[in-house]
């Protein structure tokens, strides 16, 4: 009774403006927007193996785990696919509310598997299907309608920052480095940016994706990238974090991002960007050191 009455107030806070800007049908929502793979792929989702991630479901909590340390977690295109694999697991499963992504190592991520880019991909033995479409990173994290967080141990590089600027609350240790080298490898990062323009402004984005300069927690905190910076005790901010939906409405909340994702986010964006990043690699845009 009490998700349907706040189902309800949510209607009517909605103004008809909104509601035309925005397909939904408000009378019977359907939260999954994950289309990447179907129901039949995901019935035996634990039967998978999964190569470049460690996961855990428990007590309504999701925790995915960036498992490639030995190339600091660079994000093999298979590792993208099990990445959506999982999301679109969580997406149909009303037991989980909410999502934790952590890694390996003392790299976050060094974001894009460069060499991948180049066709030259490491074998895997993943048993992950091939999705449906091609997954877009800040699409994927964008049309996943359960909290997200990330807790950040290691330097986040490049795209990387699409994983944190994906989620909703970002608890970071502190002494670490935030970057976008790309521009000094002959790429500019353009789905970066426009994730991160959301955050910290547009001036401040382009200002740090031409100049490729590095930013430390404190910074990334004053910016809005970080939203708590943790020295010692980051299981228990973790803990805090999870407990506070605790008697919060999980369809409330799903429908809320829902309606701020639709509202505020344009997914045709991330896939122009997707499509000029392309373009640019195949074009021979990229430093010798790149190419190497």
């Amino acid at each position: 009774i009490q998700e349907n009455i706040c189902h309800y107030h949510l209607q009517l806070c909605i103004n008809q403006k909104l509601k035309e800007q925005i397909p939904l049908v408000f009378s019977e929502c359907n939260f999954s927007y994950m289309d990447y793979y179907n129901d039949s792929q995901l019935l035996n989702f634990w039967e998978n193996k999964f190569h470049f991630l460690n996961l855990n479901e428990e007590n309504g909590v999701f925790t995915l785990i960036l498992d490639r340390a030995n190339k600091k977690n660079a994000l093999h295109p298979q590792m993208i696919n099990e990445i959506a694999f999982c999301f679109s697991y969580i997406s149909t499963n009303d037991k989980i509310r909410v999502v934790i992504i952590r890694s390996t190592g003392d790299t976050f991520s060094a974001g894009a598997d460069l060499k991948a880019l180049k066709n030259n991909i490491e074998p895997h033995h993943s048993t992950i299907p091939e999705p449906s479409k091609k997954v877009i990173i800040g699409n994927l994290f964008n049309s996943l309608y359960k909290p997200k967080l990330a807790v950040v141990e290691g330097n986040v590089y490049a795209g990387a920052c699409l994983i944190v600027a994906g989620c909703n609350y970002v608890i970071s240790a502190a002494n670490l480095t935030f970057s976008l080298p790309e521009v000094k490898r002959g790429i500019f990062p353009l789905q970066v940016m426009e994730s991160l323009s959301h955050i910290i402004g547009l001036k401040k984005t382009i200002d740090w994706c031409i100049r490729g300069y590095k930013i430390d927690t404190n910074k990334a905190f004053e910016w809005g990238i970080v939203d708590e910076i943790s020295n010692d005790n980051i299981e228990q901010k973790i803990n805090k974090w999870v407990n506070s939906f605790a008697e919060n409405s999980q369809r409330a909340i799903e429908f809320g991002l829902e309606i701020y994702h639709k509202h505020f986010h344009d997914n045709s964006k991330h896939e122009t960007m997707e499509k000029l990043f392309k373009e640019m690699v195949n074009q021979d845009h990229l430093s010798d050191d790149f190419q190497n």
